[in-house]
């Protein structure tokens, strides 16, 4: 299968604390790392590492933390035919102050990626592709929004499946905009928390029926511990999680299971049956450090079959 995937591509910083400080205080960190991130990056390194060809639309500095971006992406074969380079503009980075349990607190700085070029993107690119995966950080602003909004209509004008999966900073950013640009987009994948701030709502059903009035009918919230909950017109399930003795870092956890739940969708199967998967997917990224440090292979999903 072909995908196609839209989001940034980033380095990311992580510092591993006993807590978080507070405002003005100063911590020792017991250890550092440079991985590499980005919601748009950890998709597609995982889409291709279930086999899938891969284009990649992002944006990188020329600077030492481009390799270190692409690192993985490279290493798992994703085609960078569509990935540009800023003369100017740093490639993204993330700050991640991650404590014991997996929990974190991050400071993103969009850097090269808001900075993608709308003018470089031709609808026939969406030719050969099966599937459109875009992050919704791609919509947040600069030249990035623009690419994203001409992807999803030359996506919708060929009937592709197309995956959007929210993030916090995202649905802060872009507010209820976001809603007008995602109407009607086959599957929308978010957590609980980016459900109800997009919606206004302060329960998972009233969040869910705000976004019917948007034409979104097939909807996917991933609530953590607890698995997700996959609405479609016909049905509501929620999808028992598949727990962990030990979650290491959950960062990259939501990307591994939107791009295993659209691996599944492209195979296939229903919707209930790729979140199952994508719950997999989700506690096996935990058990490493880093968004793209566990990687899920076609081989991890037969554990759920």
């Amino acid at each position: 299968m072909r995908f196609f995937v839209v989001g940034d591509v980033s380095v990311d910083l992580i510092y591993f604390l006993e807590r978080i400080p507070e405002p003005g205080e100063e911590v020792s960190a017991q250890r550092a790392l440079m991985k590499p991130g980005g919601a748009g990056g950890t998709l597609a390194a995982h889409l291709a590492s279930l086999g899938n060809k891969v284009y990649l639309a992002s944006r990188v500095g020329d600077d030492p933390f481009r390799s270190v971006a692409l690192s993985q992406v490279e290493r798992v074969g994703v085609d960078l035919k569509y990935l540009q380079t800023d003369p100017e503009q740093t490639t993204s980075s993330i700050l991640i102050l991650l404590v014991p349990g997996g929990e974190r607190a991050m400071i993103a700085t969009g850097g090269a990626s808001r900075y993608l070029d709308a003018a470089e993107f031709k609808a026939r690119m969406l030719d050969p592709v099966d599937g459109v995966v875009i992050s919704a950080y791609a919509f947040v602003g600069g030249p990035q929004r623009q690419y994203a909004i001409h992807v999803l209509d030359a996506a919708r004008k060929r009937e592709l499946p197309i995956f959007v999966d929210l993030g916090t900073g995202a649905v802060r950013a872009a507010g209820k905009e976001l809603l007008s640009i995602l109407r009607g987009v086959p599957y929308l994948l978010m957590n609980q928390v980016e459900l109800l701030a997009l919606t206004g709502a302060s329960s998972i059903s009233d969040g869910v029926s705000a976004l019917r009035g948007w034409g979104l009918e097939t909807v996917i919230v991933k609530v953590g511990a607890l698995g997700s909950i996959v609405v479609t017109p016909a049905r509501q399930e929620l999808i028992e999680p598949y727990p962990l003795e030990e979650v290491v870092d959950t960062t990259g956890s939501g990307d591994a299971f939107t791009a295993v739940f659209a691996h599944a969708i492209l195979q296939g199967k229903d919707p209930f049956t790729a979140a199952r998967l994508g719950n997999l997917a989700g506690s096996l990224a935990a058990t490493a450090v880093g968004g793209q440090g566990r990687l899920i292979t076609e081989e991890d999903l037969l554990q759920a079959r």
